[in-house]
């Protein structure tokens, strides 16, 4: 067994370990200078989660006080060796145990014994305790010592939480081993591939082998099978009808996302290792009466299967042993926003490959899950082409799951439960690999420990089995999926699979369309028809990345009676991929009558992250005069005429960047507090000379401006900002390029947590996100008046709100689409705060997402902002930053931030001082009463 830890990372990890457990650090015999004879054991290795006995014996050369031996594990005697009791005491019984006393061996001097390693936190699942057993793992010498002699009888032996476990940097040189011993085998000519996917936030490798029969199977794949299934999948379907496809692999892929989720990391590990090296695999399926053993020849599986190994999207997790990445993001609730490093780069190799079968490796749910999922569902799946053959492998995996563990059953929730673990949200991996066409399976194994591990690595086998076993018609499906794709077929043999909470089917939500998918959705880059051309742009990426078909107009062309000019992005409907680009790109449903769902369900780019897009219902409206796009490079700001100054449009989060660059810089940026003389409140002026030196990497709206004498502005300082709250906010923040300090240092504290002390805010503004936030400035009193009401936590949709002209709303209209998951509003607005934005009294005022009895947010308030002594506190009862994906919203916050610190010019161009919150609201007043009737739509 290779060491676990090097000895220096092992002393380091133990001596923390000491210091903050019952253990002592015991000066004992292993200080002083013993003769060191070999000890000889029955196993050398032993798990938390696994009671082991080991029989030693060593031969002292004569004979010994058998009553004055002392058993040593790590340097410390056994006894001190005790297991965990709760919080960090470890002082219950003994961890390792004598069961049968040293005594000689038929008169030698060879003394023998056994010993038993119980389980150190008294359990056999560490699932509640899996942040605290890794620092034990790793090499200890286990000893008998005979002090009258100073002669102790050692051996090194290995402490595992279970044996195949592998910390982050173990893991390469294991893939390096099982490459190493393949290639050493003359008799061994399977194809294996190691891939770096890129590099985490923290700069590690994302690991990704590929496992196959040979190069030529992986190359006919990627250049043959695939291309044409996605382009003209009917013609595989029909070799696969008359026997002529021939010789064809299809790829299986196997995850792990949530790397404190441990057993995913390893068991891909083992089974690369055994699918790469062994000739034959065993595994044994179901249980009592029912079980039966299989063997799998490993070269009739990869004549049918390839294998990819994904060991972890979240190394950065791995190192930690946490769920979230560096960032603080729960990676798969990020497979379809893709903010986070890692995900854009593992999905793009998932749309890359569109593996039939992808299996997603998790724990530690009640009881052995393995998907399909309840209802409701994305209607973007072909649910009819993947329930039966989902269920089918399910059933292959738990079988296999239970035959080769102690775990007795398992449960598939599509089966089981009614609601409350559906698959309506494309957030999670294999959700996200369905719209590719994949089977997509979550399992969750019930323990953390070696049984968890041996159910996990019997589900992987029985996936294998089970392709190896269907192929055919499991591709075949596959291609029905990618066939109705390319002909734009929505088939109504998917509607049965849709219903509502009642049950009943409703299928896709068509209304009066005939077809649920339009024939193409058109995303514009022209100034008029376009609101962000930056994010316009950044979506076209997010496509190409994720494997949709763009297209790119080569021509002006009109379609009903609007003109798209020349270089417009069309995205044609009649594709196989369809599926993800209208996840992304459609308004979403309604599914509020469900009285559980598992995760947020809105996705809906266009909106949340802030661009125009129109579906088309006209087909072969686009057939001609378009191109191809196979890449895109993001815009960027263009200088307008030469004039000393420009203005740049509040309209996008890049330029908030550009202005944060270039306040760090030193640099003068002003930001207009009233809009006259064709500068709209919250636009920016800049220099252009400075313009022209820090706004080359950056997309910005421009206008030249001779002179802005007539507009009143305020010079806006660097504003230092504190962040309190989740890590999604603290992101959000950052990425808009701001600077964050501590809380005591800051100008403005940007809080989404249910925390707030009044006294902290002195001199600073508070800007208080969702009802934990509302609710903690309620409790404290500070605004007396203050009520907020809401329905759930969780509850979540897209809305329509009326925004308010003022300067925390600039750039936004009076209409807009705005998000929450908070499902909360503001009841009562105290004396003299101002109404920022409101939700729609409209009856639709609701647009999609889950939200029961949303009705109760009706013409509510969404927002306010007050003066409060010598600070300003601004609330919002939605979401601003939700996991980095509500990007619209972003510019409410930095609106917020820059009131803080902005400095009012006079018209001689000399500031009077930073404007106080008094100040700030008498000037508000004014501009209020000569602009707020005006409007500020968007002219189209």
């Amino acid at each position: 067994m290779k060491k676990r830890l090097s000895g220096l990372i092992a002393l380091i990890m133990m001596l923390s370990i000491f210091a903050q457990t019952a253990f002592p650090v015991s000066a004992n015999e292993a200080a002083e200078d013993f003769k060191v004879i070999g000890l000889e054991a029955s196993r050398d290795l032993f798990s938390m989660t696994e009671v082991r006995t080991v029989e030693v014996q060593a031969d002292f050369g004569k004979i010994v006080d058998l009553t004055k031996l002392q058993w040593t594990f790590g340097g410390k005697s056994i006894t001190e060796w005790r297991k965990w009791t709760s919080g960090n005491n470890y002082n219950g019984e003994p961890f390792i145990s004598v069961k049968e006393a040293p005594h000689f061996v038929d008169g030698t001097t060879t003394v023998k014994a056994t010993l038993e390693f119980g389980l150190l936190f008294n359990r056999e699942n560490l699932s509640g305790v899996r942040t605290r057993y890794q620092p034990f793992i790793g090499d200890y010498e286990l000893a008998l010592v005979n002090p009258e002699n100073k002669t102790k009888a050692a051996k090194t032996v290995t402490l595992n939480v279970y044996d195949q476990f592998l910390f982050y940097d173990q893991l390469k040189p294991e893939i390096d081993q099982i490459f190493a011993k393949a290639k050493a085998d003359p008799d061994n000519n399977r194809y294996l591939e190691y891939q770096s996917l890129g590099k985490t936030v923290q700069g590690r490798d994302l690991h990704f082998v590929i496992l196959a029969k040979d190069k030529k199977a992986v190359d006919k794949y990627l250049n043959e099978t695939l291309p044409t299934a996605l382009e003209n999948p009917e013609s595989l379907i029909e070799k696969l009808k008359t026997g002529t496809m021939g010789d064809y692999q299809v790829p299986v892929w196997m995850n792990n996302i949530h790397p404190d989720e441990a057993e995913g990391v390893d068991v891909s590990a083992e089974l690369l290792k055994k699918f790469a090296l062994e000739d034959e695999v065993t595994l044994k399926t179901g249980k009592g009466a029912n079980e039966k053993t299989v063997s799998l020849d490993v070269d009739k599986v990869l004549d049918n299967v390839i294998f990819l190994y994904m060991f972890t999207n979240n190394p950065d997790g791995r190192v930690a042993n946490t769920r979230a990445n560096s960032n603080g993001f729960d990676l798969n609730r990020d497979n379809h926003y893709q903010t986070q490093v890692e995900t854009q780069q593992v999905t793009q190799v998932i749309a890359k490959w569109t593996p039939l079968s992808f299996i997603d490796q998790h724990g530690y749910v009640s009881g052995f899950l393995i998907e399909p999922t309840t209802p409701p569902h994305n209607p973007n799946y072909e649910y009819d082409l993947l329930y039966h053959t989902m269920i089918d492998q399910a059933n292959a995996m738990g079988q296999a799951g239970i035959g080769n563990s102690k775990l007795t059953s398992y449960f598939i929730p599509a089966e089981t439960w009614a609601d409350g673990w559906d698959d309506a949200t494309p957030a999670y991996t294999p959700m996200y690999a369905m719209l590719h066409g994949s089977l997509g399976h979550t399992i969750e194994v019930p323990e953390l420990s070696q049984n968890g591990y041996r159910a996990m690595e019997g589900a992987g086998l029985g996936a294998a089995h089970f392709v190896t076993e269907n192929k055919d018609q499991l591709f075949k499906n596959q291609l029905e999926i990618f066939a109705r794709g390319v002909k734009g077929e929505d088939n109504r043999a998917v509607d049965p699979y849709f219903i509502n909470a009642k049950g009943e089917s409703i299928g896709r939500v068509r209304g009066e369309n005939a077809n649920f998918f339009p024939d193409y959705y058109v995303i514009p880059v022209d100034e008029k028809e376009q609101k962000n051309s930056h994010e316009a742009y950044k979506m076209v990426q997010y496509l190409l990345r994720n494997g949709v078909k763009v297209e790119q107009t080569t021509k002006n062309i009109k379609v009903n009676g609007t003109m798209y000019p020349k270089g417009t992005f069309i995205v044609p409907m009649k594709q196989a991929k369809r599926g993800v680009a209208n996840a992304m790109l459609h308004k979403g449903d309604n599914s509020s009558d469900w009285a559980a769902m598992y995760d947020p369900i809105v996705t809906n780019f266009p909106d949340l992250r802030g661009f125009d897009v129109q579906a088309i219902r006209i087909p072969d409206a686009f057939a001609k005069d378009t191109s191809r796009v196979e890449k895109v490079t993001l815009p960027t700001g263009q200088i307008v005429g030469n004039t000393p100054k420009q203005v740049l449009t509040n309209t996008n989060n890049d330029t908030i960047k550009l202005v944060n660059e270039l306040l760090k810089h030193g640099l003068v940026v002003e930001r207009a507090t009233e809009t006259k003389a064709g500068i709209n409140r919250g636009d920016f002026i800049v220099n252009t000379k400075d313009l022209q030196s820090y706004g080359k990497n950056y997309y910005f709206e421009a206008t030249p401006a001779g002179t802005t004498n007539q507009v009143k502005t305020e010079q806006l300082n660097l504003p230092k900002v504190a962040v309190t709250g989740s890590n999604q906010l603290n992101f959000s923040v950052r990425e808009l390029g701001f600077n964050l300090v501590p809380q005591a240092e800051a100008d403005v504290i940007i809080s989404d947590s249910s925390s707030f002390n009044p006294n902290s805010i002195s001199g600073k503004s508070f800007v208080g996100i969702g009802y934990s936030a509302v609710n903690a400035v309620r409790s404290s009193g500070a605004l007396p008046g203050l009520a907020a009401s809401r329905t759930a936590g969780g509850h979540e949709g897209l809305i329509k709100a009326v925004v308010n002209d003022h300067n925390l709303t600039s750039g936004y209209e009076k209409n807009e689409l705005l998000y929450t998951t908070q499902g909360a509003w503001i009841t009562s607005v105290p004396k003299d705060a101002e109404v920022l934005a409101s939700f729609s009294d409209t009856d639709d005022f609701y647009v999609s997402g889950w939200w029961p009895k949303h009705e109760n947010a009706q013409g509510q308030t969404l927002a306010i902002t007050k003066n409060f002594e010598d600070a300003t506190i601004t609330l919002f009862a939605n979401d601003l930053a939700f996991r980095g994906h509500t990007q619209y919203s972003y510019r409410f916050i930095a609106n917020s931030i820059y009131a803080s610190v902005g400095t009012e010019v006079m018209k001689n161009g000399k500031g009077k001082g930073k404007v106080t919150g008094k100040e700030v609201k008498a000037q508000n007043n004014i501009i209020e009463k000569s602009f707020f009737e005006k409007g500020r739509d968007r002219e189209n």
